[in-house]
């Protein structure tokens, strides 16, 4: 009992040194359900054009995002509209597709900002150009570091279709003017219509 206190009581301090929205690192949610499904057909490439996520009423067209020339990944130009990294799968086919998007900018929440209240369960889809509809579910939301972004648990083939959605988050930095961590939310195919 008194380890369980003093666990209690180390996670309030922890939580309660700064102000603002509070998070520890790694996973927010996690999915308690079985493994994502492996025999799910997956689809042909094909452009994505819209995002749809019901639980926080974001239906939006994509953009497509490439490497910068340092080889790091693009980030869309506009604040309103997310962007698929389009050296990566497309969403439906075997592997991890991402779709980066801002959280905020100086004139208020941007495209992302509701992401990191998605919970294990809620839907996301995707519309490609060839007619399909990709419906994905929610796995898990986890909370990264910057410097210690887990670049092939996000871009990485895992035996599935994924997609993961990311943006920024945890503390702003008024210095550099950039958020100190990202919000990925994990999710799986379920199916394709």
């Amino acid at each position: 009992m008194a380890i369980v206190l003093l666990l209690a009581a180390a996670v309030a301090f922890v939580l309660g040194l700064r102000g603002g929205q509070r998070w520890l690192p790694g996973p927010l949610f996690t999915d308690s359900g079985p493994a994502p499904v492996r025999n799910v057909s997956v689809v042909a490439r094909s452009q994505p054009l819209t995002l749809s996520i019901p639980a926080i009423e974001l239906k939006v067209p994509l953009s497509e995002l490439g490497l910068n020339p340092n080889h790091t990944v693009q980030v869309p130009t506009n604040f309103a509209e997310p962007g698929w990294y389009r050296l990566g799968p497309s969403p439906g086919q075997l592997g991890s597709a991402v779709i980066l998007g801002h959280v905020d900018s100086y004139l208020g929440p941007a495209v992302f900002f509701r992401l990191r209240t998605l919970r294990p369960g809620d839907h996301v889809n995707v519309a490609l150009a060839d007619g399909v509809i990709t419906h994905f579910v929610v796995r898990q939301v986890a909370m990264y570091p910057k410097a210690n972004f887990p670049t092939l648990l996000v871009y990485g083939s895992h035996g599935y279709s994924a997609l993961q959605l990311v943006t920024c988050g945890g503390v702003f930095d008024t210095q550099t003017g950039h958020y100190l961590s990202n919000i990925v939310v994990y999710t799986y195919l379920v199916s394709a219509s």
